[in-house]
């Protein structure tokens, strides 16, 4: 039988914003709330902010030149990129094409965009596994990156107060700190308009330009990102707990094998909720979304990260990682450090 073909994270960086959007500056535009309130509910006390000029594909390249200068990789090692956003530069060319220019790759690289939220670095994982797997790439450069709040009504509270931007890079090889698992990957496109900018696109491409109050009182228009929190949360209960189960069959441990988890960094509320009904300890699960808020597909990426750099994580752990949200998708794998 022939042995399969092991893959790894080799590198991982992360680029926030210079902007930051703290809990105080919200309660100054919204004085019915506190710093408190919001950072004991949401768990996020501030979150970074793209500049006006400053887009996706921008914090992209510089969380690219930082894994880069960290580990001393040369553009020329990459020979693969997938860029993970649902905020393009434009809806064509493919950011990841004009990313390529912009880091000095070789023009020998395959390049394209995966529009995922959530689940999104997941599935750039399962993608850029594959490439390698199958002899398509060398060495894959995985980059995500979103600026949700371009999106957010400035009258939308409840969005402000739990998005924040940021943008991660990871290269995915056949070496490095981290082999990379089997995963689980799902779909339901019936939630698809419980988190959606239902304008802009193919389908209703011109703005509406008419606001209504939801049913918090916050004004929101269709031009804007809205969210049914209820009914993602409901999702997420659903989901989350069967796809635990499937990753470790498929990954062929069970939970006591585990020793830390690192799920999407939706929010402390759900992050809570989904670890006592899964069954998980409070020390092997991480929440940390203080200083960053949601961040969409980079949470897990940015996550993993502080978690190594805190000692949270060491070698010879089996780490559990999850996103769930948007689409509505999902996936997992377990990484073995």
């Amino acid at each position: 039988m022939m042995k399969r073909m092991k893959v790894y994270i080799q590198s991982l960086a992360y680029y926030l914003p210079e902007k930051i959007l703290a809990n105080e500056d919200l309660v100054k535009r919204f004085p019915e709330w506190s710093s408190e309130k919001i950072e004991k509910k949401i768990g996020v006390r501030s979150r970074h902010i793209a500049a006006d000029g400053e887009t996706a594909a921008d914090m992209a390249v510089k969380a690219a030149g930082i894994l880069f200068d960290e580990y001393g990789v040369s553009p020329s090692d990459i020979d693969f990129i997938i860029f993970c956003t649902q905020s393009p530069d434009y809806h064509l060319p493919t950011s990841a094409c004009m990313i390529q220019t912009r880091l000095g790759i070789p023009t020998s690289c395959g390049a394209f965009d995966c529009n995922l939220g959530c689940s999104g670095y997941i599935y750039g994982l399962a993608i850029a596994k594959g490439l390698v797997m199958s002899g398509t790439s060398r060495r894959v450069l995985l980059l995500t990156a979103e600026t949700y709040s371009k999106y957010i009504h400035a009258d939308d509270r409840g969005n402000m107060s739990i998005f924040g931007d940021g943008a991660s890079a990871t290269i995915v090889t056949d070496s490095g700190f981290a082999e990379i698992g089997d995963f689980v990957l799902g779909t339901d496109g019936t939630g698809a308009g419980n988190l959606i900018v239902k304008t802009g696109g193919a389908r209703h491409p011109e703005k509406e330009l008419l606001q209504e109050r939801d049913e918090s009182g916050a004004l929101r228009s269709a031009d804007h990102l809205y969210m049914n929190g209820s009914e993602i949360f409901n999702f997420t209960l659903d989901c989350v707990p069967p796809l635990v189960d499937d990753v470790l069959a498929k990954n062929e441990i069970v939970r006591d094998d585990v020793d830390y988890i690192v799920f999407h960094q939706a929010n402390k509320f759900m992050l809570d909720t989904l670890r006592k009904v899964c069954g998980f300890e409070r020390q092997k699960f991480h929440v940390s979304l203080r200083d960053t808020g949601n961040t969409v597909s980079s949470t897990v990426p940015v996550a993993l990260r502080d978690a190594l750099d805190e000692g949270l994580i060491k070698d010879g752990m089996n780490v559990l990682v999850a996103g769930f949200g948007v689409g509505y998708s999902w996936g997992g794998t377990v990484l073995r450090f």
